[in-house]
């Protein structure tokens, strides 16, 4: 999507890391970031990073490569934070807010943070997981004069952060990016999506979710700036579409469908590009957008990818319902059965991905790395096929994986931490149809020979070992389906479901 005003241009980035890291020096007035009625210059954030590190530095001297966790919703702190462990060349380990204390911890040792940064309002759960937090410094004093302050230290090769993500084996996986995957990312983005000098990006994805924070990165490495709100707020962000120079969002579509159904005033005619990710979009909400002009596209992308793997624009989907589109440039995927064999056009089989946006591996789980890489392909687990025209479709994602409201759920890690109730004998974790979010979580439940429980004493012990996404909204009790050698039926829990609950 190149176009009069395109402003990406690889070369000058890819020959110094200090503009990959901010455009300060180039443009020090021009906007970079605005949330909630303050807003930074490139130059501003620059000098605030630079004092944020110094803090932090005085607080605990870290040193290049150690790890330190931030653990803030969407705010510019999380952003100057951010900054200004870049400066440091220390690895960032942003953290999900919504996750319980005990989830925190196992993701803070899993990473080794030396320290975990956090704001007021997180203070006290990090307090309950680190022995470390500290408050971060209010974004004052910004009319002060500006210097440039050169920090070229930083390396593509580099470790840049750690992203959680979550195996199918329940337990969270810690994917290690560099700033040249981000990097190839952003230029591979460009290369589709365009980039232009006066986009606008409003982040409404979390920032510890590769989605958010790939919009951050790709804005420094662009020169073009983020509109950032502190979470998605269906009313806030229609207002933000509508009054604000929006050129380009990044949304889930479950988030689309709703601010659609509550959207009473038009969009503002700058906006471009619609993403979509995080799962599958239902065709009737990429036909509802194209009649009503709005400009969606499709995309599929992991964390492991540094985001987009493949995206198709408006007007690929109007004529291929269900296509992601064509693998970005200098991406590569190919679709094999379970031995490797690569297959034909529209068989389908694993997706593999392999190029420089692909993680350097999981960090602390060399077994787990050596499953998902072999010979620099990615295996995803996701299942799809790619048809004549070399054009990707996703048939599911991970065989056993939730997805509600754009959030990731594995029924193993749920399955694990209700286990620990001593009155289940075995429980069995999958997705419902949710009108809403997509999905929603439930749990058949095997009770022990004469226990007996109320669901809602379940999703209370739930509560306090889970994330509240990942808690079922409803319970069953029967024996779990099983094959005649014992193993439990997961394409037979919905039937047994049902039947256990029509018997109540």
């Amino acid at each position: 999507m190149a176009g009069e005003g395109q402003l990406f241009r690889c070369g000058r980035v890819a020959a110094s890391p200090l503009q990959f890291a901010l455009t300060a020096k180039g443009a020090p007035d021009k906007l970079f970031i605005a949330e909630q009625g303050s807003e930074l210059t490139f130059a501003q954030a620059n000098r605030l990073a630079a004092m944020t590190s110094g803090l932090i530095q005085d607080h605990s001297p870290l040193r290049a490569g150690d790890r330190v966790g931030i653990l803030m919703p969407n705010c510019l702190p999380f952003v100057l934070t951010l900054l200004a462990l870049m400066r440091m060349r220390v690895i960032a380990v942003p953290l999900n807010m919504r996750l319980s204390p005990p989830e925190l911890q196992w993701q803070i040792d899993k990473a080794q943070c030396k320290l975990v940064i956090c704001t007021h309002d997180t203070r006290d759960k990090a307090a309950q997981c680190a022995n470390s937090p500290l408050l971060h410094p209010p974004a004052s004093s910004l009319n002060q004069p500006a210097a440039f302050d050169d920090c070229g230290a930083m390396q593509l090769d580099d470790d840049f952060v750690i992203v959680h993500t979550s195996g199918t084996s329940g337990r969270p996986k810690a994917a290690a990016l560099s700033y040249g995957n981000m990097y190839h990312s952003a230029l591979a983005s460009a290369r589709i999506l365009g980039a232009l000098r006066d986009d606008r990006w409003l982040c409404v994805l979390p920032l510890y979710h590769v989605g958010g924070l790939s919009i951050i990165m790709r804005s420094l490495m662009y020169g073009t700036a983020v509109e950032m709100l502190p979470a998605f707020d269906v009313d806030e962000v229609n207002r933000a579409l509508s009054e604000k120079p929006i050129s380009l969002v990044s949304l889930v579509p479950t988030m689309l469908r709703r601010l659609l159904d509550a959207k009473q005033r038009a969009w503002n005619p700058r906006l471009r590009l619609v993403l979509l990710g995080g799962e599958a979009a239902r065709p009737s909400l990429i036909e509802r957008c194209l009649a009503e002009g709005i400009p969606v596209a499709a995309s599929y992308g992991l964390s492991e990818a540094s985001s987009q793997v493949a995206t198709a624009l408006p007007q690929k989907l109007r004529g291929k319902s269900g296509a992601v589109g064509k693998p970005l440039p200098f991406t590569q995927v190919r679709i094999v059965d379970e031995s490797g064999r690569e297959l034909m056009a529209e068989a389908p089989g694993e997706v593999l991905v392999k190029g420089a946006t692909i993680m350097r591996g999981y960090h602390g789980d060399a077994p787990a790395t050596d499953r998902a890489l072999r010979n620099g392909w990615l295996r995803t687990g996701d299942i799809g096929y790619l048809d004549a025209d070399g054009d990707l479709f996703i048939l599911q994602r991970r065989s056993d994986l939730i997805i509600s409201g754009g959030e990731n759920i594995y029924p193993a890690e749920v399955e694990a931490a209700l286990r620990l109730h001593p009155a289940l004998d075995d429980v069995l974790v999958f997705a419902l149809p949710d009108e809403q979010w997509g999905q929603r979580v439930a749990a058949l439940v095997q009770l022990k020979t004469g226990a007996t429980i109320a669901a809602k004493d379940l999703s209370d012990f739930a509560r306090q070992r889970l994330a509240r996404y990942k808690v079922p909204r409803e319970f069953a009790f029967a024996d779990l389906p099983r094959s005649a050698s014992g193993k439990v039926l997961r394409s037979a829990a919905q039937k047994a479901f049902h039947d256990a609950s029509a018997r109540r």
